[in-house]
């Protein structure tokens, strides 16, 4: 075989003497033959800072020098051979495309095998990472900021907030954080990224809302926390009457935009019709946003706006629920006594159900009735499980289950676990963290008591259920002094509030100071003479004064009175001064627990 040293065309024919191609004197070609065409291409590609020589390992380990065609060349060139002229890689390459282009095709198509295997191979045996963010499963819906420039407007900014919040909750694969998380940020500049991650979501969603006579603008804005990167932006300009219809809008997409895994049945609660009266559903809203401030007086406003939201649409089960609510609370404050509100309470609460059977407030406020002034603890359990069951989610329903169920009957274990499991759903919850310390003194777990109780007073100093169960835990601790002197400063703040009347009078008589919680007493009955005062408290005083008698008559009235707290006694450390007397026995059984 000859082949031309020039264009490096190859040559079976050795008669020839010249090349056909350009007339050059052709050689003999002595290590073509042996050679494939890949053998002769791949070192003619390399890099130019590659070594002119390449070493293959044998099989037998030994290294075997191969030298390239370009470097054969040149080695002719200085051996003296006539008529060499060097080429460049690129032309040697062309060349050989040209006269081997069968040998070629099989090279590459080898080059093309063995590199795609090569990144397989690479790419299911490389540690696996994530290439983005995880699917978005939670969001933090905040408090709409208020641009009205008309008063007593504020209740749709708020209404509008909570119940979207309400709408996502329904939602079984989306985690929504509550209304007593998220309203701490009202009226503040927030950064949604630092809101996101103390919340422990992966979106939220923030709002402004303005009204002009009947015009409503809504803006909102849904951002990815995570990378902060805004998903979806939307401008509502829309009349007062469209306010139902935006509202479900607005929820309809947020789920979409975050992609959230819905069942038709799910989306159903996210854009459920609980009343076609826009005139209803803002009177709910009204009742609402008096409701949550939780003093008397807004109560029973709120109950006001609840009953002229019925009065326009006689099957709205969400107002019926919000009347069975503010009763069931009231005994409590206490704004009303048990047997004017408990009543009020079950019948809204039982009508609500007749409307909507799948409503898990209104189950809930059911079964408080049943358990706090029924005493019919097979209903309450009934209805608290019923509850769970139509929303697994739903904090209060935990939280009423732990302390107004199973406290009662003595699971003290079980209650603290659902109201622990209430408060991971609302760890922000001012009220579940201060009756979470209640729970503590129940269970007889004084140390952790006044531990929960300092957490929520460090949450908000100035959260009156907090300060009074701070008082309880000082109380239980021996640590009386202190319990004297925030409830002295609580007394002084409102001078109305029997509560730390109460608390007083207890840390005095726990102290030994018989005469000052006395006058305490006294100023209870006198209180008395105008309002309800809640009768079991003040035996709680007797108890620690020892005297038996006043604290059993005062008890016979709590019991005629059916109130909330009377249930507690078989758990209450307050009265452990009394247990040995067969009155307590049989007062528990009267009240449907066993000793």
């Amino acid at each position: 075989m000859k082949y031309c040293p020039k264009c490096h065309h190859t040559y079976t024919d050795e008669t020839l003497k010249f090349c056909r191609e350009d007339g050059t004197l052709l050689q003999a070609n002595a290590s073509a033959p042996g050679e494939s065409s890949a053998t002769l291409l791949l070192p003619a590609i390399r890099t130019s800072d590659a070594p002119p020589t390449q070493f293959l390992q044998s099989d037998t380990a030994q290294a075997k020098e191969v030298t390239s065609p370009i470097e054969a060349t040149r080695n002719s060139q200085t051996s003296g051979s006539p008529d060499i002229h060097p080429t460049s890689n690129a032309e040697y390459i062309i060349s050989e495309i040209k006269q081997h282009k069968r040998g070629v095709a099989v090279a590459l198509t080898a080059l093309l095998v063995a590199t795609i295997g090569f990144g397989s191979w690479f790419f299911s045996n490389r540690p696996s990472s994530s290439t983005g963010p995880a699917p978005m499963d939670s969001i933090a819906v905040l408090p709409f900021q208020n641009k009205n420039i008309e008063p007593d407007t504020e209740y749709l900014s708020d209404g509008l907030a909570e119940s979207l919040i309400y709408r996502l909750s329904q939602l079984p694969n989306l985690k929504v954080s509550p209304t007593s998380s998220v309203f701490r940020y009202k009226g503040k500049e927030t950064d949604p990224v630092k809101v996101g991650q103390e919340l422990g979501v992966s979106a939220v969603l923030l709002g402004r809302i303005t009204r002009r006579g009947d015009n409503l603008t809504i803006s909102v804005e849904l951002v990815d926390v995570r990378i902060n990167k805004l998903l979806w932006g939307e401008q509502y300009d829309r009349k007062l009457s469209d306010l139902l219809a935006t509202q479900r809008e607005i929820a309809g997409e947020i789920v979409e935009r975050l992609k959230v895994k819905v069942s038709g049945a799910d989306l159903r609660g996210v854009t459920k019709d609980y009343t076609d009266s826009n005139e209803a559903y803002q009177l709910y809203l009204k009742g609402r946003y008096h409701w949550n401030k939780r003093t008397k007086e807004d109560i029973q406003r709120g109950i006001q706006y609840y009953q002229q939201a019925i009065n326009q649409d006689p099957n709205f089960a969400l107002a019926f629920a919000g009347i069975a609510d503010s009763y069931t609370v009231m005994p409590t404050y206490p704004y009303l006594s048990p047997k004017e509100a408990y009543p009020r309470a079950k019948a809204a609460s039982q009508r609500a159900l007749e409307i909507d059977p799948t409503l898990a407030e209104a189950h809930v406020a059911l079964a408080t009735v049943l358990a706090y002034h029924d005493w019919n603890w097979a209903g309450a359990e009934r209805e608290f499980k019923r509850a769970l069951e139509l929303d697994p989610d739903y904090a209060d329903a935990h939280y009423r289950y732990g302390l107004v169920y199973l406290m009662p009957l003595g699971r003290t274990d079980e209650a603290i676990a659902e109201v622990k499991r209430a408060l991971a759903l609302e760890p922000l919850s001012l009220i579940i963290n201060a009756n979470l310390g209640g729970a503590y003194i129940y269970a007889r777990q004084f140390d952790r008591a006044l531990e929960q109780t300092r957490k929520t007073q460090d949450l908000e100093p100035s959260f009156v259920a907090g300060q009074y169960w701070l008082c309880e835990a000082y109380a239980a601790n021996g640590m009386y002094n202190e319990a004297i002197a925030l409830s002295q400063k609580m007394v002084q703040a409102d001078p109305t509030s029997q509560r730390f009347f109460y608390l007083l009078g207890y840390a005095y008589a726990k102290a030994g100071r018989k005469p000052e919680a006395e006058v305490v007493i006294n100023k209870l009955k006198d209180i008395s003479r105008g309002e309800y005062v809640i009768s079991s408290l003040i035996a709680r005083i007797y108890a620690a004064l020892d005297k038996r008698d006043e604290a059993f008559a005062l008890l016979e009235k709590a019991f005629e009175e059916r109130e909330y707290s009377l249930p507690r006694l078989k758990v209450d450390p307050a009265f452990d001064s009394l247990r040995n007397d067969p009155r307590f026995q049989d007062l528990l059984q009267r009240i449907g627990l066993t000793s």
